[in-house]
């Protein structure tokens, strides 16, 4: 039989950066191109003491069918951690537990894009939810980003010049694939223009337990007096990415669309995993484990750019990352990093191009993402120092 793709799907390209996985199993790639967490950060022993005792005790209760919405200790534990921590109000708002942060995306989409809507998105940003805006049909509009987050007079721009759009995606911590870390200043702005173009905000916070220098700068969700910022959060980098779980906070008004919506998607998220993060959260020591995951991160980070300051030209511009997985390097203005990134891979270093995050597909790009968080150390320091090499052949200045 000769399938036709629907109009949805037929436009939307599988990740480049899952397609580099493919290379990075090569044993002799030294790969910066995934985002996965450090497997020092899973806590093994403990994962499986709450399982055996679980499955041991009461397997019926994991091993059934379970609530779309979450599993209802775990949904409660969670209200009460960002109550505390993130100051957000559960009077006025609800959680749900979903399967990963991806999903976030994808109901948050389903509930209030409609084929033809405009998205405005940071530029660059994750391409996982890129794609899922994507496959419901949505028109990507990119807003540039600084040094201190999203340009905010070009999302002003943005919004004037689209005054029906639907959604802004924002990861203001730790962005992927650029590490920056957006002000409170902007943040407060960007929320501002929000309300005053009535746009609801999608703001992205999957690595935001991993800040491991700098001041904590408050969620956009914090600052929300009128619904329109619905919250991602997730626990593949804070657990175990395999769990494929993560949390939703929204308006109570969005409560029943969204039910429906997680219904006719996947029913439920794992019941099993959930109750292991919630056991976890509740009867161990969880912040003695983001304390021991951020020593990790932040000696990995620390190597790197120490490696790239001594070895990439100078040319070549780069941040200094306070939290999560990423760095992101430019070459010089007007390179376009593709080849660069090619002749990378010749070489065995795998990095991602700055134009796979991009809302125009067919941009161009002088950017290339680093990931720190999986290599070891020695695969950081040689790496690095095989690309600043190809950095000052590349660069004729």
């Amino acid at each position: 039989m000769q399938y036709q793709v629907s109009n949805r799907m037929s436009g939307v390209h599988g990740s480049a950066i899952r397609e580099l996985f493919k290379l990075g199993a090569d044993p002799n790639m030294i790969s910066f191109g995934g985002g996965n967490p450090s497997a020092e950060t899973f806590p093994c022993a403990e994962i499986e003491q709450i399982v055996s005792d679980v499955l041991k005790n009461a397997p019926v209760s994991m091993l059934q069918y379970g609530l779309s919405e979450g599993y209802v200790p775990l949904r409660e534990t969670m209200k009460k951690y960002l109550a505390e921590k993130e100051g957000f109000d559960f009077e006025k708002n609800e959680l749900f537990i979903v399967s990963g942060g991806q999903q976030c995306a994808d109901l948050t989409t389903k509930v209030l894009v409609n084929e033809g809507d405009v998205v405005l998105t940071e530029e660059p940003a994750f391409v996982g939810c890129l794609n899922t805006f994507r496959s419901y049909g949505a028109k990507l509009v990119g807003i540039p980003m600084q040094e201190d987050g999203m340009d905010v007079e070009a999302l002003e721009a943005a919004l004037k010049a689209h005054p029906n759009a639907k959604l802004l995606y924002t990861i203001p911590s730790f962005q992927n694939p650029t590490g920056i870390t957006t002000t409170l200043e902007k943040r407060k702005k960007v929320y501002e223009l929000a309300c005053k173009y009535d746009i609801a905000i999608l703001e992205d916070n999957p690595y935001g337990e991993l800040r491991f220098a700098g001041e904590t700068v408050p969620t956009i969700k914090s600052m929300d007096t009128e619904g329109r910022v619905i919250y991602a959060g997730s626990f593949s980098k804070v657990m175990a990415p395999a769990f494929r779980l993560g949390f939703l906070v929204f308006d109570k008004g969005l409560t029943m669309p969204l039910t429906v919506a997680k219904q006719t998607t996947d029913v439920h998220s794992n019941v099993l995993f959930q109750y292991v993060c919630n056991t976890y959260m509740t009867q161990y020591d969880f912040e003695a484990h983001l304390e021991q995951s951020r020593k990790v991160y932040r000696a990995k980070c620390q190597l790197m750019l120490d490696t790239m300051r001594r070895t990439f030209h100078p040319s070549v511009r780069f941040g200094q990352p306070e939290g999560g997985l990423f760095v992101m390097a430019f070459l010089p203005d007007g390179m376009d990093a593709q080849p660069f990134v090619r002749e990378a891979i010749n070489r065995g270093v795998l990095c991602v191009p700055g134009s796979a995050f991009l809302a125009d597909e067919s941009g161009i790009s002088n950017g290339f993402r680093l990931n720190y968080s999986t290599p070891t150390d020695e695969q950081i320091v040689r790496g690095i120092e095989i690309l600043g090499k190809l950095t000052h052949e590349w660069i004729k200045e």
